[in-house]
Parts: structure tokens; C-alpha cells; sequence
């Protein structure tokens, strides 16, 4: 299997806290928080992973020479801002297979990556999400989904008592986003605008999720990750 990580974030609302790396490189029970998505993926036998980096990506790619892995790790560098759309069309033409997982690099979410791939090839879906039920959240938007796994819906960011949001983990068509533009956002000109024309399949997963992105959850996140062989089992 092939993914890209999406690895070039600025952390803005971590600056009181992480202020000179990228948010993937972010430090995390002693371990950038990035070096948690290779060992998962290595597990679970993924073959390469497409680095997407922009700011400071320099930091990235000196720890990435560093590393011992068996991942065949390949980094492409914006010249300039994409958009996650823009980013993930450009790692895309770096791909080899027909289908590719895209993941964000400053969260986690456990899914049974296998099983994803199977709902996404027998849908004949376009891109295929992992949702995640949430309870009593503000932070996300909520997704919809029918019984025929096809979502139908993106609500913006309010108030739920519960619902699935966006996991953060996808898979695409290595084509499915030929005919945008350079620069583009993947959730509001692709996911948002696309859902009512195109098959987005819905993959629910109840693994551990979490993301990086403010102070409170980042600082979370160190505990649990201080057990990350019993979180990947």
C-alpha cells in the first residue's frame, strides 16, 4: 500500500507551545509526533510514503535521513502554498497505485486500513474518508452518511451532541483530481462542492483519535502516545 502525509503544516495555534518545527515534527511522549504515523504504517506493511512538506521542511527531511526504515519515503516540497488540494494533486503524480491513502501529519486516527481499501474499491468510490462518531464537539464538522455507505453531506463547525466528523484519513483515485487546479483546498473545492456528483464512500471506525492542533489536545496527546505499543496493538 501507498499513502501521502500530509506534512507541511505552520501550527499557528501551537506557537505558545512548539514554535521552531513543523506541527508533524512536534515533539510527543519524547518523538516527533510524524515518527508514530511511519511506525504505524511500517506495521501494517505499507510500502512508500509520500512525503507533501512546505514550511521549515528542512527539519523533516534531516530526521527522515536519519531514520532505519524499510518505507521507501519520497519528500516533495511546495515552491509555494497549494492548499491540502493543491498538495496532495502534486504527491499524487509521485504515486504508482491506482488507489492511494492520504493522511494528515498532525493527527491520528487508528482504522483498520485493509478494510477501508475494500469498502473504496467496492463502491467504485472516488475518495473515501474515515469518520469517527464524536460526542460533544465543536472543533469539527459534522459528516453525513446513507446506508449505502455514500456520504451525503459536510455541515460546518457547530455545536453536536454527536455525530461523525472527518477522521482525517482518505483514500483517492489516483486521478481524482486531474482536472483542478494547482492550487485548491481538498475539503471545500473537492469533498463540499463534489459530494452531490460524485460516490464519496463513509468508513467508520471506533479507533483512538486525536489531533495535535491546540494546546490542550497536543498536550494530551503526550500520555497516551507514552503508550503507543498497546494504542496499535
Amino acid at each position: 500500500m501507498e499513502c501521502i502525509i500530509l506534512a507541511g503544516g505552520m501550527g499557528t495555534r501551537l506557537r505558545s507551545i512548539v514554535s521552531n518545527v513543523p506541527k508533524c515534527m512536534a515533539p510527543v511522549a519524547g518523538k516527533p509526533f510524524l515518527h508514530y504515523q511511519f511506525e504505524t504504517l511500517e506495521k501494517i506493511g505499507f510500502t512508500h510514503v509520500i512525503l507533501s512538506l512546505g514550511y521549515k521542511h528542512q527539519i523533516v527531511e534531516d530526521w527522515v535521513s536519519s531514520l532505519e526504515t524499510k518505507l521507501q519515503i519520497t519528500s516533495i516540497v511546495e515552491s509555494q502554498p497549494l492548499g491540502t488540494g493543491g498538495g496532495i494533486r502534486l504527491s499524487l503524480t509521485y504515486a504508482t497505485e491506482p488507489n492511494v491513502f492520504i493522511l494528515n501529519g498532525d493527527s491520528f486516527l487508528r482504522v483498520d486500513f485493509e478494510k477501508m481499501m475494500k469498502l473504496h474499491t467496492s463502491t467504485n468510490a472516488i475518495a473515501t474518508l474515515a469518520l469517527k462518531e464524536m460526542h460533544n464537539f465543536d472543533r469539527f464538522g459534522l459528516v453525513k452518511l446513507n446506508s449505502s455507505h455514500q456520504i451525503t453531506a459536510f455541515k460546518e463547525k457547530r455545536f453536536c451532541h454527536s455525530g461523525l466528523i472527518n477522521g482525517g484519513i482518505y483514500i483517492l483515485q489516483k486521478n481524482a483530481l486531474n482536472d483542478f487546479p494547482e492550487k485548491f483546498s481538498l475539503e471545500h473545492d473537492f469533498f463540499e462542492k463534489k459530494v452531490e456528483e460524485e460516490f464519496f464512500a463513509g468508513f467508520i471506525t471506533s479507533g483512538y483519535f486525536t489531533d495535535i492542533g491546540t494546546p490542550e489536545d497536543y498536550e494530551k496527546a503526550q500520555f497516551v502516545f507514552s503508550k503507543f505499543n498497546q494504542l496499535i496493538g
